[in-house]
């Protein structure tokens, strides 16, 4: 089996003891060490696994960290544990932190089974990060999820690896949250830098407070023209497109239909490979999905009835309603929600 036939089949273990699974131990038997299994330990060998592992840390004497684990002589992993119904976000976990610095492993684990957090030292040597570099989703990840997990198994293990992929990630973390921030209210700092690029006079206050809603404009214009360009390519320049198969003996696609799917996916192919972004056709509507997966739902195309309208569904998959014409320009209405 290859590893993600084996992540696969952890993650249908775990749907399996979230009903039942509901203390720590419980957790810990069901799908923490199966998980530890599947990342190539031993979880029987003390050489590679150190279950209720005690290091006294300071003033703090014969506390335990739920698992050790060992790569050849040295401690790399340590695992705390949280039993499946427990939100990692409320968790304490001073343990891990406290025992992060004193066995100088490399990589802090908390889990609660379903969720896995990666945490390391990017901001100080041997002081584990507040907050974790990788996380890991069992009942909801893709390909590009289980590479970065991957790089924690035994057998390709390296450390150097993994924190110059999770410095990439912290470092892209941060650049999206600022592009986002100032894409929504743009601070002054950043209207002026902007702003030297084309204004020759000079930046006083009250220039820089009408050039802000300018920037931000200039924001939301630059993504429509790059989706607007996408859409056309997906109109015009697709004689080459094979379109989605359809069982025609059990729905109608309407032209409508296939029309939204592509304008859909050629906005989604800003952030991902178009082959990811799959519409699977229904009676009622017209589901556009990710990865071919119902859980990860990108749109609805409600075009069969007299209203037509589009249901775009967000990082919670909460779903949206906006009502539309069919037309390509009413379908261009929804791409702010689809950024």
């Amino acid at each position: 089996m290859t590893f993600k036939d084996d992540v696969a089949d952890l993650a249908k273990r775990a749907i399996s003891a979230q009903a039942v699974a509901q203390t720590e131990e419980a957790t810990k038997n069901a799908i923490i060490m199966p998980f530890l299994r599947v990342l190539g330990f031993d979880v029987f060998d003390p050489t590679q696994v150190i279950p209720e592992y005690v290091a006294d840390v300071g003033l703090k004497k014969g506390e335990k960290i739920d698992y050790a684990v060992k790569i050849g002589n040295r401690i790399e992993y340590l695992v705390e544990a949280k039993s499946v119904s427990t939100n990692l976000r409320d968790a304490q976990y001073s343990q891990l932190f406290r025992y992060f610095h004193t066995c100088d492993a490399n990589i802090g684990i908390l889990t609660n089974g379903l969720h896995i957090w990666f945490f390391t030292d990017l901001e100080a040597p041997n002081k584990m990060d507040a907050n974790p570099f990788f996380k890991f989703d069992l009942l909801d990840y893709d390909d590009n999820d289980l590479r970065e997990l991957e790089k924690f198994h035994k057998n390709t293990f390296s450390i150097e690896n993994v924190q110059a992929a999770a410095s990439t990630l912290k470092y892209l973390r941060g650049a999206m949250s600022f592009i986002e921030k100032q894409w929504a209210t743009p601070d002054e700092e950043f209207v002026r830098m902007v702003a030297r690029g084309f204004y020759e006079g000079q930046l006083r206050s009250s220039v820089v407070e009408t050039l802000k809603p300018i920037v931000k404009r200039a924001f939301d214009d630059l993504f429509r023209q790059r989706a607007l360009k996408k859409i056309d390519v997906a109109f015009d320049g697709g004689k080459e497109e094979r379109l989605p198969e359809v069982d025609e003996n059990r729905v109608e696609t309407t032209q409508d239909e296939l029309q939204g799917f592509m304008i859909i996916r050629a906005i989604a192919a800003e952030v991902a490979p178009v082959s990811r972004i799959v519409m699977r056709d229904a009676q009622s509507y017209c589901a556009i999905l990710f990865d071919d997966n119902n859980r990860k739902p990108i749109a609805r195309l409600h075009f069969n009835g007299k209203g037509k309208f589009v249901t775009v569904f967000g990082a919670d998959k909460e779903g949206v309603r906006h009502d539309v014409a069919g037309s390509r320009t009413s379908l261009l209405c929804v791409s702010d929600s689809l950024k």
